[in-house]
């Protein structure tokens, strides 16, 4: 627990960045992750961790699964397609019909296998050690860094003008960044936004600027567009060749994006690919969880939590919070408190926030966090199902 001052400056510039779902990385994120929702459909007890790869129409999938006997490589094939297909790629280097997909699959280790399941004498364990965090603060209604939920928005809006045939010529991959500025720790505008969008060869470089600085523009809240020369839009001139025909893909390697972008600290391990046992993805969540119960409740404008485990064993090995220095707030409490309220086991995350369903492949584009939770069970995470117990324990009115 922490209960000492954020010494984080008051006056700064920020900045974030995100991806859209044409992305190179992100492409192999929600085949990862479409896979996993597959074998979680067949058997919600299934184990899997799948990793792919993506280049010049070459899909490559590796990684290992167990108990879902029907998610064949045939079956594996079809989803790569599907997703490539629903993405929108059918450009001569990167075509869901035309692409080649190498398959190397495996059971699962029975090393690995023996120190996560349950048996007489032992609940079930960590899929693997590693440290996650979780984070929540003030700055958007989502409870999110401004930086990042601008960025995403910024991808998501061009993503369904191009889907709906509104910004014909855009294509799917893109990228964005914003860099805000933040006085006595509010942001206040935009200084900078940096935006590449993959286009078709016959679209103008004008036509484009025009397109992306409406979109920002309606995004952005009123009076926080950078200067005319900080809105960056295709700054190499054109965007024309993307995806993976441009650059190599590969899960996992968009972790800020997919958290906090860069606000907050990251355990390192990715998500996207994993089933709930692995608490490299399940252990994120609930952090996520619980950090943004703790602010929603008003106790802080900032909270940071931090899990751990070892590899084979049910209980954290440690739990930390800081609220980054709120006032009079009772930190041996709050930590004590959060741990009652939620089993932190690997049973108990997958319990409490019914992970075992084929809910993962929204998550893999557009972030992990900050999204509204589905009638399907997607976004769990997100509720704020904790707050009036919050609330009541430490004295905060629903007013305040």
């Amino acid at each position: 627990m922490n209960a000492t001052q954020n010494s984080m400056p008051q006056n700064y510039t920020f900045t974030s960045e995100s991806v859209s779902e044409g992305h190179p990385d992100k492409i192999c994120d929600q085949i990862s992750d479409a896979i996993v929702d597959a074998c979680l459909t067949e058997n919600p007890e299934a184990r899997c961790a799948i990793e792919t790869l993506t280049a010049t129409n070459q899909v490559v999938i590796a990684g290992e699964y167990r108990d879902a006997d029907a998610i064949d490589k045939n079956r594996m094939e079809e989803i790569v397609r599907q997703v490539t297909r629903d993405i929108g790629y059918a450009q001569a280097g990167f075509d869901w019909q035309k692409l080649k997909v190498a398959n190397f699959t495996h059971q699962q280790s029975t090393d690995i296998a023996q120190g996560v399941d349950s048996g007489e004498n032992k609940d079930e364990g960590a899929g693997d050690q590693g440290i996650m965090f979780g984070f929540a603060c003030r700055e958007t209604p989502e409870l999110m860094p401004a930086t990042l939920h601008y960025s995403h928005r910024i991808l998501q809006t061009l993503s369904e003008g191009r889907r709906s045939g509104k910004f014909a010529g855009l294509q799917p991959d893109a990228k964005s960044q914003v860099s805000l500025e933040y006085r006595n720790g509010v942001p206040v505008r935009a200084t900078s936004v940096v935006v590449s969008t993959q286009h078709s060869a016959d679209m103008k470089q004008s036509d484009i600027r025009d397109l992306v600085q409406g979109v920002v523009a309606s995004i952005l809240p009123e009076g926080w567009m950078p200067p005319e020369d900080q809105l960056f839009v295709n700054p190499t001139g054109q965007f024309i060749i993307g995806g993976p025909d441009g650059d190599a893909g590969l899960t996992g390697r968009k972790i800020i994006v997919d958290t906090y972008g860069g606000a907050a600290p990251h355990g390192g391990g990715a998500f996207s690919g994993k089933d709930p046992t692995k608490v490299d993805r399940s252990a994120a969540y609930v952090s996520r969880y619980l950090a943004k119960n703790v602010v929603a409740a008003g106790i802080s404008d900032r909270c940071t939590i931090q899990l751990s485990y070892a590899i084979g064993v049910s209980r954290p090995m440690s739990f930390y919070v800081n609220t980054h220095g709120a006032q009079d707030v009772d930190h041996v409490k709050l930590a004590n408190l959060l741990q009652e309220m939620v089993d932190l086991t690997p049973r108990g995350i997958r319990t409490h926030l019914k992970l075992n369903r084929p809910i993962y492949q929204p998550t893999a584009s557009y972030g992990h966090f900050g999204r509204e939770p589905g009638a399907n069970g997607t976004f769990s995470w997100e509720k704020l199902d904790l707050v009036e117990t919050l609330r009541r324990e430490f004295g905060i009115s629903a007013a305040a």
